[in-house]
């Protein structure tokens, strides 16, 4: 089991652009997972909260989707592979 799993940080996980994906899920039910940053802007905690908060402007959501189309492009054959 331990092959078919790999730890990784919530700053990698950030920079792909899935947690708009994510919380736009959760914000259906009011939650959201938000992200606690020190002085210089390092994630250095994450966390479940409720909310009322029902969206994103499109400035974000535009920028999101380039981070996951940049993500698709850099890991495309590589998640491919994983499912072959």
């Amino acid at each position: 089991m331990k092959d078919m799993v790999e730890k990784r940080s919530f700053e990698e996980f950030n920079q792909t652009g899935l947690i708009l994906f994510v919380n736009q899920f959760l914000n259906i039910f009011g939650w959201a997972l938000a992200f606690e940053l020190d002085d210089k802007g390092k994630i250095k905690g994450i966390f479940p909260c409720r909310t009322k908060f029902r969206g994103y402007e499109e400035a974000i959501t535009l920028e999101s989707y380039k981070m996951v189309s940049k993500y698709m492009s850099e890991h495309g054959k590589e998640l491919e592979e994983e499912v072959l």
